[in-house]
């Protein structure tokens, strides 16, 4: 579908989509709310209402309570294959990152046990069995081979079930599963979009729509198509952390700093209360996921003491609900932003993987950003010796990832060759750096930010612009800061830098 059209019919279905949630909003509040899900399967009528509840968790990436959700409808219908499926598709995560070994498990586990039961419906059978070929031959297959099998099995099930909205929106998610960084057509993700903005009208108050559209065209070049369901969502879903947070994605692709802080400071203020209910004295992934977040845009606003005022905050943090790669990024990035983008190289420099009870074995990407913060500060402060181990570490972790994780491979690579043309500006190599500097920005755009960040810890572009104004060429400086801009629009130290 070409992108007017579909502009013209995203804005177009939103506008009373918009209207509708305004009055939903200002109407009477339930207890909770999670959207409104109508999923119909053959466990029984009381079973339903608790099933559509879960499945809207599920939509809201609300994984951890989806999957105790369907844990529970299990035990209460003992015979309701569906509550297994749903615990099977709540370990795996199409946007996020792959499962880990007790993710995986589980869900086959569960996929297991939903295949071995009678299902009542072809239709029921086919969720059955779609996700079973997301866990099939897990040991022998990778990631993407088996996200891909699961889109197909998905637009089968959607194909033979037209009318069944379910299936198009998680047809719709499974398609983004499989988007490639590298692809800037952004052919899938507008494939999920088109499959999904027709659905806005019948269900406008679907969490998964609203939110997975947001997903489609979470890019640079697409963003604002999606600012209606950025608008829309978190009324849709008022009681989720996640719900609360997603408009914020688009809200920083466009600049729009203060929605983004309004949305972060709703997103975690709601994360935190339900951790102090479900592990009192523990700290929630979401809640640090939305403070990343906060930090990034408090910064583009000049305000440093309310981005300092957030990263104390996570300083205190001794545990956590999950120790997922949200959080591993938010420790590792907050610490990181604050220090580069106030060009404060010594505090960089001095950076240090924390803290030190956090599994970052586990997250070794996440770890790369610190060595990345403190290699840079240590190359522009005259801190060799940092910046030598920093890019070393760094290349160890790009090796590491090479074979396990592409995507992640690239991004530690992009980082260690900024701290290399630091190092190499450091020493005096000034021609060495431009070309190791250039060769960060290429592989930098041709790939993709992760969902999981606002944005880069400090663009590529950026990074070349402060060489080049370094070396005295003020007008290649300026042009490579416009670049930062336009993927990264309102950035202030871009912005300061440029002008």
């Amino acid at each position: 579908m070409k992108l007017t059209m579909l502009l013209v019919l995203v804005c177009g279905i939103f506008i009373p989509m918009f209207a509708f949630s305004q009055e939903h909003q200002h109407g009477e509040h339930h207890a909770e709310e999670l959207g409104e899900v109508h999923f119909p399967v053959s466990c029984g009528e009381e079973a339903q209402k608790e099933f559509n509840r879960a499945v809207a968790l599920l939509h809201d990436f609300w994984y951890a309570e989806a999957e105790k959700a369907f844990g529970s409808l299990g035990e209460k219908n003992p015979g309701c294959a569906m509550a297994f499926w749903g615990a099977a598709v709540s370990n795996y995560h199409p946007i996020w990152a792959p499962p880990n070994s007790a993710e995986m498990q589980r869900g086959k586990t569960a996929v297991e046990k939903a295949a071995s039961m009678a299902v009542s419906t072809d239709r029921e059978q086919g969720y059955v069995s779609a996700i079973a070929t997301f866990y099939k031959d897990s040991e022998k297959l990778d990631h993407p081979t088996r996200a891909r099998a699961y889109a197909a099995a998905m637009e089968q099930v959607h194909k033979e079930n037209p009318e069944d909205l379910e299936a198009a929106v998680f047809h719709a998610l499974a398609l983004l599963g499989t988007a490639q960084a590298a692809d800037k057509t952004y052919a899938v993700q507008k494939q999920a979009a088109a499959i999904l903005s027709p659905l806005v009208q019948k269900a406008p108050n679907h969490p998964g729509i609203s939110h997975y559209i947001i997903h489609s065209f979470d890019y640079p070049s697409l963003a604002e198509l999606a600012l209606p369901a950025a608008r829309t969502y978190a009324k849709v879903a008022p009681s989720s952390p996640h719900a609360l947070h997603m408009p914020s994605h688009i809200f920083t692709r466009l600049g729009l700093w203060q929605e983004s802080i309004d949305s972060n400071i709703a997103s975690a203020a709601k994360a935190k209360a339900h951790v102090e209910k479900t592990m009192p004295g523990a700290g929630s992934f979401d809640q640090l996921h939305a403070m990343d977040y906060l930090v990034y845009a408090y910064l583009q606003l000049g305000n440093e003491k309310a981005a300092g005022q957030i990263l104390e905050e996570a300083e205190k943090i001794g545990k956590l609900d999950l120790d997922n790669f949200a959080a591993a990024y938010a420790f590792a990035a907050m610490p990181a932003r604050y220090a580069l983008e106030r060009n404060q190289w010594k505090d960089a420099a001095a950076l240090r993987v924390a803290p030190v009870w956090f599994p970052w074995q586990k997250f070794s990407y996440a770890e790369a950003i610190t060595h990345f913060a403190a290699g840079v500060g240590a190359a522009r402060s005259a801190d060799v010796e940092t910046a030598v181990s920093a890019e070393r570490r760094l290349g160890e972790i790009h090796k590491t990832l090479v074979d396990q994780d592409k995507y992640w491979a690239g991004q530690v690579e992009i980082q260690r060759l900024s701290v290399a043309a630091w190092l190499a500006y450091a020493q005096g190599k000034r021609e060495e750096a431009l070309q190791m500097m250039r060769s960060a920005t290429e592989l930098e755009d041709s790939t993709e930010k992760h969902p999981v960040t606002p944005g880069a810890i400090l663009p590529a572009h950026e990074l070349l612009g402060d060489m080049l104004m370094e070396l005295g060429r003020p007008k290649e400086a300026e042009a490579e800061y416009k670049k930062s801009l336009a993927t990264a629009p309102n950035r202030l130290r871009a912005i300061k830098m440029k002008f």
